[in-house]
């Protein structure tokens, strides 16, 4: 019995258990398939027993949401509890499927049981296809990402995926009692990708995200070629990062060694040591799989990886060492161990390496790229072969080709594995040529494109979008913006957050389900935010489009995905198209996690002109980021400042202290907790302030607001200032544990009280009438609650008015 067999069983078992749940027996040519010791114990230890499958009907139903389970701190409140909506994942750019509060009702349940049955025989009319492993998968994936198996809040795909995996990794020994989790990570990244200049940096970037992609796609298919393993033991891959379920023996320890000590050689030769990889086996009980103790052995594995990375290259120290010769720079990545410098096609002569040129040409192909073939041929195939990218790991070993292509069904000689990128369509897979081996490749690679015409042949192309047109295409000030985000204290959520509920298929949904979100649904709110956003109606920073509101490309976005992946995303765009996605971003995760307080995201947005190095963008927009991480995570850092999301979005009708619980528990009695209703500000935090006079300002009535209202965040800050270096309280104010003492009182009667004055001065030099007779503006702009915003307020407006 090999891996892959083991695993097929448990895939057409679930394929038929799906089929009873909807009331239909198998197809002609389907037929249930024996166990094996191996399948047999596979699923006992994760509790999928012969009493589930002579079940009638058998425990399918509808999933609660797993996110629900996440917990970081102790509460005493109850979880909340939401729902998966009913509802397959579509066959291209797929709606964000948010969670619901109520249980389906049972014609919801009737309805997509009908929905199940007509695809699901539909796919297996097929005669290959029961024979087809990564096709099974695709129809589970597809149909029972929504559908619990056995615990209400697991899904049916992932308890299915990971039995897969541990009778895969039983096979070669049904009663071992240990196996392997192996982790591996690629670490330089950031130096990879981001310490380049500005000659063709859009897509060259992309382009070296896409690389990345590909490397940890090949690192994982040479593992599981050498390893005999099926696609079902990935438990995630994505991002530099990959962990695979396994054997515990003597040879997948070899294999491992010899996988990274090859990988890290061909590293330091292709990328003069800015990228390298670590990888480790953790052996683990068998028994811990659907325990919480498996939590221990993820860690000791991510532990086991950092000191890999603290210690790269240790095998090639004396490549590191050996003396080598100089050369002239590559202007793109700034390596120096090359004479081989030519110009980049059309870069005004700009000389590059060759990996650069091989990335600078991979960028401009990449626009059309619908599917790659993985193959030991160089042969181009057919006729829509828009690229081939060639690993070779040293010399003895046999090349890898990656063969990119426009259309759906690829024909390569010798093709390993296809990859079809963000496809759920079923017939596409079931190409004959595949012969069974084609598997989706989520990637997160939303673009806006240009269309432009050959002034020669007349022929209309279409390409990504540039800087200087993000630029040109923003509201107010002409800019690009750079946005890096990620999820806040994601190793804790994976390591404890799942609690005494922690099991290895739980992890898996986690890690799908945060992967679906930013390689593909991120695509989807970028293609159209009208179906996919929570808040349709709220773009604060604006929009400047020139497409007509009934063409369908209204809805697209001025943005440029440079990396969306694992739990973390980096996108360029106009600088306010970049602002209002980053909210959509926020708003879209909390409810996608169910408003979770425990899975939160950091963001940071950097602005620079369109000629501004982009290396140095990139580095700007993370320093943002760590601002934001630091601010108590939970916030965002743009114009140089770092607040919560929620005092960013603010809120237009305050009613209760409820409404300002962002505030400590210091400011909040120093400012006076027992505040009557009457005395609160009607409006808090930063985005009211700017909707409103946005809307009721002049262009030139709010060029002064905003002039006297940056001059008055500038005297709180540099009174701030000279207070605390007289005091010399740069380090110990902010630690003092009292906040009664003398100069922490004395510090917030500055941040909160110093501006009245001039503020009040402000208000009465206002010549609109409206805005100045507004009460609710007038006392939310002079309440203490809001002075920390008015630099933010300030900044916001005069970029979107200046020209």
């Amino acid at each position: 019995m090999t891996s892959h067999n083991a695993a097929l069983i448990i895939a057409q078992q679930a394929i038929a258990l799906l089929l009873k749940w909807v009331g239909s027996p198998l197809p002609s040519g389907c037929h249930w398939p024996q166990d094996t010791e191996a399948t047999q114990r596979a699923k006992t230890l994760l509790s999928w027993s012969d009493m589930v499958e002579s079940a009638d009907p058998p425990p399918i139903g509808v999933l609660q949401l797993l996110f629900d389970q996440v917990q970081l701190q102790e509460s005493s409140s109850a979880l909340p509890q939401h729902y998966v909506p009913l509802a397959a994942i579509a066959d291209s750019s797929p709606p964000i499927p948010y969670p619901i509060d109520q249980e389906p009702n049972p014609e919801a349940i009737a309805r997509y049981q009908q929905q199940v049955k007509a695809n699901v025989l539909a796919g297996l009319a097929d005669p290959a296809t029961w024979q087809n492993l990564p096709l099974l998968m695709l129809l589970l994936e597809k149909y029972g990402s929504c559908l619990s198996f056995g615990a209400a809040d697991v899904a049916l795909m992932d308890q299915v995926r990971m039995v897969g995996a541990i009778a895969a990794s039983l096979a070669p020994i049904p009663d071992a009692n240990e196996l392997l989790l192996i982790a591996g990570d690629i670490s330089g990244i950031q130096s990879f990708i981001y310490t380049i200049s500005s000659a063709g940096a859009l897509k060259s970037l992309r382009a070296r995200s896409f690389y990345l992609e590909l490397l940890t796609e090949e690192i994982v298919q040479q593992l599981l070629e050498q390893l005999s393993l099926p696609r079902t033991n990935v438990i995630y891959a994505g991002g530099g990062n990959l962990f695979i379920l396994a054997p515990a023996s003597a040879d997948t320890g070899t294999t491992t060694k010899r996988i990274r000590q090859r990988l890290n050689r061909w590293l330091l030769e292709e990328f003069q040591g800015k990228l390298s990889f670590a990888l480790t086996q953790q052996p683990f009980p068998t028994d811990d799989l659907a325990a919480a103790t498996f939590a221990e052995h993820w860690e000791e594995a991510i532990k086991s990886l950092a000191i890999q990375k603290q210690q790269k290259f240790r095998h090639n120290i004396d490549r590191v060492l050996a003396p080598r010769d100089s050369y002239e720079q590559c202007r793109v990545c700034h390596r120096d161990d090359t004479e081989d410098l030519q110009p980049l096609k059309g870069e005004d002569g700009t000389l590059a390496c060759p990996t650069c040129r091989m990335l600078f040409d991979l960028g401009d192909r990449l626009f059309d790229v619908a599917s790659l073939v993985r193959s030991h041929s160089h042969e181009k195939g057919t006729q829509d072969n828009l690229y081939r990218l060639k690993f070779q790991l040293d010399d003895t070993s046999e090349p890898v080709y990656y063969h990119l292509f426009r259309g759906k069904q690829p024909v390569v000689q010798g093709a390993d594995v296809a990859f079809l990128i963000n496809d759920w369509t079923i017939k596409n897979y079931q190409f004959g040529y595949f012969q069974g081996n084609a598997v989706p490749l989520l990637l997160g690679n939303y673009a806006q494109t240009v269309t432009e015409t050959d002034p020669i042949t007349k022929r209309t192309k279409d390409r990504f979008i540039q800087a200087e047109e993000l630029a040109e295409r923003s509201a107010g000030i002409p800019r690009v913006g750079y946005l890096r985000m990620d999820v806040d204290r994601l190793g804790q959520i994976f390591a404890k957050g799942l609690g005494l509920a922690y099991s290895l298929p739980r992890l898996a949904g986690l890690s799908r389900q945060m992967s679906y979100f930013f390689k593909v649904y991120l695509n989807s709110l970028a293609e159209n935010r009208r179906l996919n956003a929570v808040n349709t109606l709220t773009q604060p920073f604006g929009v400047k489009n020139s497409v007509p509101p009934d063409d369908p490309q209204s809805h697209a976005q001025n943005l440029l995905f440079i990396y969306a992946g694992g739990d973390d995303v980096f996108v360029s765009g106009s600088w306010n198209e970049v602002g209002n996605f980053a909210i959509d971003i926020y708003q879209s995760f909390r409810q996608y996690t169910g408003q979770n307080r425990d899975i939160t995201l950091s963001g940071g947005i950097s602005l620079a002109g369109p000629k501004f190095p982009l290396y140095q963008a990139a580095s700007e927009s993370g320093e943002a980021e760590h601002a934001a991480k630091a601010n108590g995570r939970d916030s965002l850092d743009l114009f140089g400042q770092a607040f919560k999301w929620s005092e960013w979005l603010g809120c237009d009708h305050v009613s209760s202290l409820k409404d300002l619980t962002i505030l400590d528990e210091s400011d909040r009695a120093y400012l006076g907790s027992g505040l009557e209703p009457e005395v609160l500000p009607p409006w808090f935090g930063i985005y009211p302030f700017v909707q409103y006079l946005q809307e009721h300002l002049e262009r030139s009535l709010s060029r002064g607001f905003v002039r006297n209202l940056l001059a008055t965040a500038q005297l709180q800050e540099q009174a701030i200032k000279r207070y605390e270096e007289k005091h010399q309280l740069e380090s110990s104010a902010r630690k003092d544990s009292d906040p009664s003492s003398v100069l922490q009182q004395e510090l917030k009667g500055l941040r909160y009280y110093l501006h009245l004055p001039k503020v009040a001065y402000t208000l009465a030099r206002l010549s609109n009438n409206e805005v100045r007779g507004d009460p609710n503006f007038r006392l939310s702009l002079l309440s203490p609650y809001n002075a920390p915003y008015f630099r933010a307020i300030a900044t916001w407006l005069e970029f979107l008015n200046r020209r």
